[in-house]
């Protein structure tokens, strides 16, 4: 049985729709105080009140006022900050010839940017707690596969594990640790919108012949966050199914 983590003060970036919505509704079902960020009132507001978070924050990551904002309310709305989970991220489709600059530009500063900002902010609130803990949603896009249409997207994915890994050294001094999960395909609204052929196609390719849902993403998070998991830091989990292990797609016909 693990150490509870009730009444830990934790804050989801992008906590308002998919993944990030599944994270925070994982946290606040084991009891802790979460706040949830996102760039849009409305869904932030609605998904504070389905999620059971204690509430939200409007806050764009990519902008280093607006993380300090998300700090400054964890601070005087949870009295601290033990968990952040820095889930923020876009992936816009576009082949590379195609690639405009300023897709590059937004990819990389939500993804990878607003990553580094968000833990910035929150550094003084996370080394109080005494057993701070930073969890990045990465994903197996990038770190460990590709796939068309998604070079910027991968690019910055990896990029937020090259992050991780001088953060962990860095912060291990004052007890924080920092690791990240990747996902593989999971059934989100996002995903959603890439069709039944995507989704079918992916199915097929991942042994357990299902995809991923946003609650063992949070899970996944809930345990890297308990003091249990203390000595962990500076890794990655991928959570896909199976999804990298096959040679080739004959392996899992």
């Amino acid at each position: 049985m693990f150490t509870s983590i009730a009444g830990r003060a934790v804050v989801v970036t992008g906590g308002t729709r998919g993944i990030g919505k599944g994270i925070a509704a994982v946290f606040a079902g084991a009891g802790a105080r979460v706040l949830v960020t996102g760039r849009d009132e409305a869904a932030a507001k609605a998904a504070a009140a389905e999620t059971g978070a204690a509430g939200y924050v409007v806050a764009d990551v990519a902008s280093k006022a607006d993380c300090a904002r998300v700090a400054e309310a964890a601070a005087e709305r949870l009295g601290g900050l033990d968990v952040l989970c820095a889930n923020a991220g876009i992936f816009p489709e576009a082949p590379l010839a195609d690639l405009a600059e300023e897709d590059i530009d937004r990819v990389l500063a939500v993804n990878v940017k607003g990553t580094i900002l968000s833990v910035q902010a929150c550094l003084p609130l996370l080394k109080a707690s005494g057993h701070g803990r930073v969890i990045l949603t990465s994903s197996i896009t990038g770190p460990v596969t590709g796939y068309p249409g998604w070079t910027h997207y991968g690019a910055s994915k990896a990029g937020q594990l090259g992050f991780m890994r001088t953060a962990a050294i860095e912060l291990a001094r004052d007890g924080i640790t920092v690791n990240a999960i990747l996902p593989g395909n999971i059934m989100t609204e996002g995903l959603a919108t890439l069709g039944e052929d995507y989704i079918s196609g992916m199915t097929a390719a991942i042994p357990m012949r299902r995809l991923g849902t946003v609650a063992e993403i949070g899970h996944t998070a809930l345990f890297l966050a308990t003091d249990e998991a203390g000595y962990i830091t500076g890794q990655t989990i991928v959570v896909d199914g199976g999804q990298v292990l096959p040679e080739s797609p004959d392996a899992v016909s």
